[in-house]
């Protein structure tokens, strides 16, 4: 049996990445998806399956089985053929015509070797990447959060080069797409708060939001940026 408060902790969320329905749109647009298209680290797969009602055919690659379980019944609801794989991202090994990894570097060690790692897997083709980044440099507080592993735009661009990629389309999440993101990551599991006030795990639910919220609005809100890149080889 599903855990009430697990279930609930992605339920408000279309996607686990701060971007708008029109964004989400315009991207496949300039993806074009076609073929076998492979979305690593995917979890529930949202993107994957809109991916694919385009055309095409799909497979997810992610750790989460939850989320895994979620995107099999939205394929089988909506008849997409799109199979769901309980693996981590890194270790899936076959080719494709399209591929999305958003939010999911970190899976591969990095963002140049994800971006090296795609070029292997789509040796001719377009991809889809969504990373995160500065836009400017970082306040102390938000690079002492993130590190080292967030690059500059600039340098992410200059890294897709690097791995043998043409930039076809970049930009970036907006102040809107974050914050309703950062809301919708809470929203879940605030909304089974109210329902569950006296709960035994109430009180630590209700401190780690209360704390991640603090974060985001005075240390990274406007700070940390979220890009997009279509790339082509």
């Amino acid at each position: 049996m599903t855990d009430p408060l697990a279930a609930a902790r992605y339920s408000r969320l279309t996607w686990n990445t701060p971007l708008s329905e029109e964004h989400a749109t315009l991207l496949l647009d300039r993806l074009d998806p076609a073929g076998r298209i492979v979305d690593l680290g995917c979890g529930w797969g949202e993107l994957l399956l809109r991916a694919a009602a385009r055309g095409g055919t799909g497979t997810g690659v992610d750790t989460d089985a939850d989320a895994l379980n979620r995107g099999r019944r939205a394929a089988a609801e909506r008849g997409l053929p799109v199979e769901f794989v309980e693996q981590p991202a890194a270790t899936w090994r076959g080719t494709a015509d399209r591929a999305l990894c958003v939010g999911s570097s970190h899976a591969f060690g990095g963002t140049r070797e994800m971006l090296s790692r795609l070029a292997e897997i789509v040796p001719h083709g377009q991809v889809l990447v969504g990373d995160g980044c500065w836009p400017a440099p970082p306040t102390p507080a938000a690079h002492a959060i993130f590190g080292d592993d967030v690059l500059p735009l600039a340098d992410l661009a200059a890294a897709s080069r690097d791995a043998g990629w043409q930039v076809l389309h970049l930009d970036t999440a907006g102040q809107r797409e974050w914050d309703d993101f950062e809301s919708r990551h809470r929203a879940g599991q605030r909304e089974w708060l109210l329902a569950n006030p006296d709960d035994p795990h109430a009180t630590e639910v209700r401190e780690r939001h209360a704390a991640r919220e603090h974060e985001y609005l005075t240390a990274y809100r406007g700070v940390l940026g979220f890009a997009y890149l279509v790339l082509a080889r």
